[in-house]
């Protein structure tokens, strides 16, 4: 099983592009351009595990784009299941999406007050995803 967490960032300012000292103001407006950090979810399904349970996450500001996105990288990198979430309630609830289901996975207030964390829940959810995979590869 390989369990990976959300990306930072999807860009980068590569060390060579970076300035070795302090971006003075007096020069006016400053301009950003940005690398895109190269995925790894596709060679690891791809080459290095294709036989690996793979759990990537979907983390959106956009509710209505969550499921699309999630689905889409489902079937983008064929890996097995997407943990998406919402950036505003990650911490409570997120949607477990696999090719054919979508599980919501949230906290109650009572959850929450207990000091639980929402990754408790993934875990187990996975926990038992994780064991029919390899019952099925079996």
């Amino acid at each position: 099983m390989f369990y990976l967490s959300a990306a930072v960032s999807d860009f980068y300012i590569p060390v060579s592009e970076m300035p070795e000292h302090k971006i003075q103001s007096s020069e006016g407006p400053l301009q950003i351009t940005m690398k895109m950090v190269p995925k790894m979810l596709s060679p690891l399904v791809r080459d290095w595990a294709p036989e690996a349970f793979v759990i990537s996450f979907k983390l959106e500001t956009d509710p209505q784009i969550l499921l699309d996105k999630s689905r889409q990288a489902l079937e983008k990198y064929r890996h097995q299941v997407v943990v998406a979430n919402v950036l505003e309630s990650r911490r409570t609830s997120v949607i477990i999406v696999t090719r054919d289901s979508q599980t919501p996975l949230s906290l109650s207030d009572e959850e929450v007050a207990q000091g639980m964390e929402i990754e408790e829940k993934i875990v187990s959810y996975l926990q038992g995803q994780h064991t029919a995979f390899i019952e099925r590869k079996g």
